[in-house]
């Protein structure tokens, strides 16, 4: 007997009208854009993938929740209810909220980094690393060799290699790290998971060597989906235990809720060392607002709360993540090449197999996604060299293995048949990539280029 159709645990209430613009009114706009996806304006994008950050739709209950806004300036009630949430659900009992995520990364960075440490990731993330960097730390990626290699198929690809953190501590020592910045689902090599053995295993050496372990948990709740469905012995545990039980091997964590936490606005820091807490409760009232709203109104806070919830029921989680496969499936059988396996918040397209006649220096991955732009109206981001930036001692392009083209799915927002939009038009595009030429820069800002770079075609 055939497999039945699982359906969306969710019924659609509310929607959003969404057109598409003619052809050469893509072209044009396009072209005033930049051939920079970032510079589009929204109403003129059909289907946006462009992140999964801040684009979800809220449910009834948190629409609810929001009508129930304390908005005092000291010790609001939706702080306690958005402290409670995370204590129930990552197990960490000191909570500082901020406007999104780069706020915890920036105290984290500038209470924990002393000029010219070292802080091991999993790959890099654009925004951490920035962090890092302006408060005079040194990124080291210490993620496994088939992170690298879009063409595995190695199920763990955000995994630690417990080699390079060795080799970090024989040259400089264990008290040249600062910490270790561990992401969940790491985004960079396609939204990847890391192991519970390996966390375990990373928790360990950590101990040994007295460092602690901060984690980037934007997308936690996706990476225990995946220990769920891939690991030995988590099959019969939810995705809420397994959480709980990854961020166990973790001091601390920063996150930002409009990812998992299914809000539009927000994030926070969470951790069990009360002396950091101190601290971060300190600095977040000169960056971002009193300790008991970090920049975010009450309203805001009621919906993190709520959606921490929401975000750890395992029928959407598995839903949510199968909308992504269906995405990534069509492609694959289309011969589209992407970054396998599947990942847990989009599908990311192989720019460099995708065309293979343009070289990094002529960012494949931004040619791509201008072009997919005006085939179809899908805004998607490059993950590649122009995400990588520049390096600050010699002012060369960084050069990643990975070009990427990310099609990021919001949650609980489109439909397969969006999906089956967004399918066609990567394959017509592959049907004619020949076609496709490449970019030059013409305008680049000093930090996080990707945003606000322009280009123009060759």
């Amino acid at each position: 007997m055939p497999e039945r159709t699982i359906a969306e645990p969710y019924k659609i209430k509310m929607v959003e009208p969404i057109r598409q613009i003619p052809r050469r009114a893509r072209a044009r706009a396009m072209a005033e854009a930049g051939f920079n996806t970032f510079l589009l304006r929204s109403e003129d994008v059909y289907i946006d993938l462009l992140t999964d950050s801040g684009t979800n739709a809220m449910s009834d209950r948190q629409w609810a929740g929001m009508m129930l806004g304390d908005e005092a300036y000291a010790g609001s009630r939706n702080f306690y209810k958005l402290e409670k949430a995370v204590q129930d659900v990552y197990g960490f009992p000191f909570v500082v909220p901020t406007h999104q995520g780069r706020g915890a990364e920036h105290i984290t960075s500038q209470i924990r980094i002393l000029p010219g440490q070292f802080v091991p990731m999993n790959m890099y993330f654009t925004t951490t690393r920035e962090h890092v960097e302006r408060a005079g730390g040194v990124f080291v990626d210490v993620i496994i060799d088939e992170a690298h290699d879009p063409t595995s198929e190695h199920p763990f690809k955000g995994n630690v290699d417990l080699a390079k953190l060795e080799k970090l501590v024989k040259e400089h020592g264990a008290g040249s790290i600062a910490y270790l910045s561990l992401a969940t689902c790491v985004n960079m090599a396609g939204g990847q998971p890391i192991s519970m053995a390996n966390l375990h295993a990373v928790s360990a050496w950590a101990k040994r060597n007295k460092r602690a372990i901060i984690f980037d948990a934007t997308r936690a709740v996706e990476n225990a989906y995946f220990i769920q469905q891939r690991e030995k012995g988590y099959a019969e545990r939810t995705v809420r235990e397994i959480l709980k039980e990854m961020m166990s091997y973790g001091e601390g964590c920063t996150v930002s809720g409009k990812k998992d936490n299914l809000v539009n606005i927000g994030g926070f820091l969470a951790t069990r060392n009360e002396g950091f807490f101190q601290k971060a409760r300190e600095m977040v009232v000169v960056f971002e607002g009193l300790h008991t709203y970090g920049g975010l109104a009450g309203r805001d806070m009621e919906a993190i709360a709520l959606g921490t919830y929401e975000m750890c029921e395992d029928d959407y989680v598995a839903s949510r993540v199968r909308q992504v496969h269906y995405l990534g499936n069509r492609l694959r059988a289309g011969g589209v090449p992407i970054v396998l396996p599947i990942g847990g918040h989009g599908v990311f397209l192989d720019a460099r197999r995708f065309l293979p006649q343009l070289e990094q220096d002529v960012f494949p991955a931004q040619a791509l996604c201008a072009a997919l732009y005006v085939d179809s109206g899908v805004r998607a981001m490059e993950r590649g060299v122009v995400s990588a930036g520049r390096d600050k001692a010699t002012g060369t392009h960084k050069y990643p293995k990975l070009e990427l083209v990310r099609l990021t799915i919001p949650r609980r927002v489109y439909t397969n048949l969006h999906m089956d939009v967004v399918a066609e038009s990567c394959l017509a595009l592959l049907e004619e990539r020949s076609r496709i030429r490449g970019l030059r820069m013409v305008y680049e800002p000093e930090s996080l280029r990707f945003f606000q770079a322009r280009f123009k075609p060759l």
